[in-house]
């Protein structure tokens, strides 16, 4: 180490490097590297740049050699690294992946890493293969046949399509006050509180908190949203039951919509979403005023992605509810904040799928029966 390599950073190379320190997600190692070269351009010493940010005296030689050398990219990322070649061929890897892909042995519910291995031992003529080298092919395919994913398959008959058109001609309409679209739903949300205080973040540093977390129960949002104009009410409930359904209603009819002739519904099929929860709730009377506004729209099953207010669900979990909440005055203080600032920027959902586009794309799930000559 008798070269002695000057690192000189540019303005622009300094605010990657802080930048890349003080967001996202990053290799330690890279990380480091960073710090090295900043520590390094204001001056400090190797000695004092390996021992404050924990690496050995070479791990800085080379990172101030290969950017004096290269550049910035290469100075921060891996360098290439001898070893053994790869231990199964190409044709070998593809027997693997076809393997993994069928049935796994009788008396099995899934293959493992074990039985996999031990079936490339039977099948090529390989003595033995590690765990480590079945599973690094696999996920250089994408493979985790130990794990499975279920999902709902709709039977697209003409039940489906007659729903899912009837939607979609209701969010093509123009707007009319007098006979508005609302979607609606309903979603649980976890109350989780911190058992120990996060440690905020700063310079240089994430914010970090505790893996472990308090659970204080669950409460349910009712969510509504206008087809045709930027407006969007979240309620909080303590349950989800046909009563609290029912008070939803009323309050779309009475306060919400107070001036609506037909306030025209997008819903799912849930049971609690009917005109009986109304009588459940109500005396006759005043179930039947209520529902004398109401037009119900039944999405199809399993098609709850024709629900436009799913949408605005995921942007409210995504920019309100991604974080540890566990008071429920609280949630109601911060869904209540999202709820206006998103109203008040006149927030929509851009819907594109149209019934020409459902039966053009869809052709071929539509009914035999229904399809034009």
């Amino acid at each position: 180490m008798n070269v002695r390599y000057r690192v000189e950073l540019s303005q622009i190379e300094r605010t990657e490097l802080r930048a890349l320190l003080s967001g996202g997600k990053h290799a330690s190692r890279k990380l480091k590297r960073a710090q090295i070269l900043l520590a390094a351009d204001a001056g400090t010493s190797d000695e004092e740049i390996a021992r404050s940010v924990g690496v050995s005296g070479s791990t800085v030689y080379r990172t101030k050699r290969r950017f004096v050398e290269g550049n910035l990219e290469r100075a921060l990322s891996e360098e290439p690294r001898p070893g053994a070649e790869r231990k199964l061929a190409g044709k070998e890897e593809a027997l693997l992946v076809a393997t993994a892909c069928a049935s796994p042995p009788k008396g099995r519910a899934r293959w493992t890493l074990k039985l996999l291995a031990g079936a490339m031992v039977k099948l090529t003529e390989h003595k033995s293969l590690s765990h480590e080298t079945v599973r690094r092919r696999l996920a250089e395919n994408g493979l985790k046949p130990w794990r499975k994913d279920m999902w709902c398959i709709p039977q697209v008959d003409g039940e489906y399509v007659a729903r899912m058109e009837d939607v979609l001609d209701l969010y093509a309409e123009a707007p009319d006050s007098r006979r508005p679209v609302v979607c609606f739903d309903e979603s649980p949300v976890q109350l989780i509180g911190e058992v120990r205080q996060p440690i905020p973040a700063k310079p240089g540093r994430l914010e970090r908190y505790d893996y472990e977390y308090r659970r204080n129960g669950t409460v349910n949002l009712f969510v509504l949203l206008d087809v045709h104009r930027p407006w969007r009410k979240v309620k909080v409930t303590e349950r989800r039951a046909a009563r609290d359904y029912a008070q939803c209603m009323r309050d779309l009819v009475d306060i919400h919509y107070p001036d609506a002739e037909i306030i025209r519904v997008v819903q799912d099929n849930l049971s609690t979403h009917s005109a009986g929860a109304l009588y459940q709730a109500f005396p006759p009377a005043e179930a039947r005023r209520i529902l004398r506004r109401l037009e119900f729209h039944y999405t199809p099953k399993h098609a709850s992605w024709l629900n436009m207010v799913e949408i605005e669900i995921g942007v409210l979990r995504g920019q309100c509810l991604d974080r540890r909440i566990d008071d429920p005055k609280r949630l109601r203080r911060e869904i209540t904040a999202w709820e206006r600032q998103r109203n008040a920027a006149r927030s929509r959902i851009k819907w594109m799928f149209t019934t020409d586009k459902a039966r053009a794309k869809m052709a071929g799930a539509y009914p035999a029966t229904s399809k034009e000559s």
